[in-house]
């Protein structure tokens, strides 16, 4: 077994108490030294500010990281699972891609202008996902758009074919793995 290797299970949606955990977990374990992490996601996805902040964070921090999709890697999740170098799936996985929205609080007014920097700001967020997930599997940014704005969802041979699955495997870690979890149960976090 790999001493330098660690698992986080993460098995919540993209939020900021979640994502916090996350990279509490890979501090820590970057001062005990080590120096690759596998993420195993299964996520409905969430917030793109910190989804995006966390696929950042992982691709620049000293790790080799690898992906692995238990379950969905959906919406944001997207994103997060495109962090590894190397991407696996489960047979059963799904993974969804769409397009960016924006929750309006009830009795909110907006002027021109704001409503124009919502939008502008809708619009880097969408094309800041389409960015990652184009270079990750080569594909034209357009062309993700496209796919987002269609609700595109990808069995795991799908994934392999349009390049965000590098191979589809049913096991996920080693007998005596190092695994952290990270979950929602009942709106409350638990992290073991």
């Amino acid at each position: 077994m790999n001493s330098n290797k660690f698992y986080i299970k993460f098995f919540a949606p993209v939020i900021p108490e979640t994502v916090s955990s996350l990279m509490q977990i890979v501090d820590a374990k970057l001062k005990q030294g080590k120096t690759e992490l596998v993420l195993l996601i299964s996520t409905p996805g969430g917030n793109v500010f910190h989804g995006l902040s966390t696929y950042n964070y992982l691709k620049g921090a000293p790790l080799e990281v690898t992906t692995h999709n238990f379950g969905s890697a959906d919406s944001i999740g997207a994103v997060l699972f495109c962090a590894g170098s190397k991407r696996y799936s489960v047979p059963q996985a799904r993974f969804l891609l769409h397009g960016v929205s924006l929750n309006f609080p009830q009795g909110c007014n907006l002027e021109e202008k704001q409503l124009e920097e919502r939008l502008k700001g809708l619009q880097i967020d969408m094309g800041n996902i389409a960015r990652v997930i184009a270079e990750t599997v080569n594909k034209d940014k357009d062309d993700v758009i496209r796919d987002m704005l269609n609700r595109t969802t990808l069995y795991p041979e799908q994934a392999v074919e349009y390049g965000l699955v590098n191979e589809i495997r049913a096991e996920l870690f080693e007998a005596g793995a190092d695994i952290t979890s990270i979950e929602i149960t009942n709106q409350t976090q638990k992290r073991n």
